[in-house]
């Protein structure tokens, strides 16, 4: 099954729901108190889409499938100590190069050394078993 897309209307129509902060073609941003809403109304015992349709979603036009995934990541994030905060806006691009103690430069270039040993130990492996493959192979006479 394809992603869904949303036609023109529909992105306006979720444009005009307060808990949508961001909405593309394909994909929908909700705000952290509707994440928030979302959860204490789970724990009220309310079924996710019945909790979509009452925040003023078309639970047809986001459909099933989000619904049932949006669920998912709220659980997920409520035991996660940031919360519903989105934090690929943190994470994203080139990852933050930090200094490290003396012992933690020490324990990454031992580490190295051991992934360069394995590596060498692997590459020789397959020159050995590519020797014997072509002593193996029959020889040709060219008279």
């Amino acid at each position: 099954m394809g992603v869904h897309y949303f036609s023109d209307e529909q992105l306006e129509e979720l444009r005009r729901n307060p808990y949508v902060d961001k909405v593309s073609n394909k994909a929908i941003t909700y705000s952290e108190v509707f994440k928030q809403h979302f959860m204490d109304e789970l724990h009220r015992g309310k079924l996710p889409t019945q909790i979509f349709r009452e925040a003023g979603f078309d639970t047809k036009v986001v459909g099933k499938q989000r619904i049932d995934n949006f669920a998912r990541r709220i659980r997920k994030m409520s035991n996660r100590k940031e919360g519903f905060t989105d934090l690929r806006t943190q994470h994203s691009g080139r990852p933050q190069t930090k200094e490290r103690t003396p012992s933690e430069e020490i324990a990454y270039l031992k580490h190295q050394v051991a992934l360069q040993k394995q590596q060498i130990e692997a590459l020789k492996k397959m020159n050995f078993i590519n020797r014997k493959a072509i002593k193996a192979l029959p020889k040709k006479n060219i008279n």
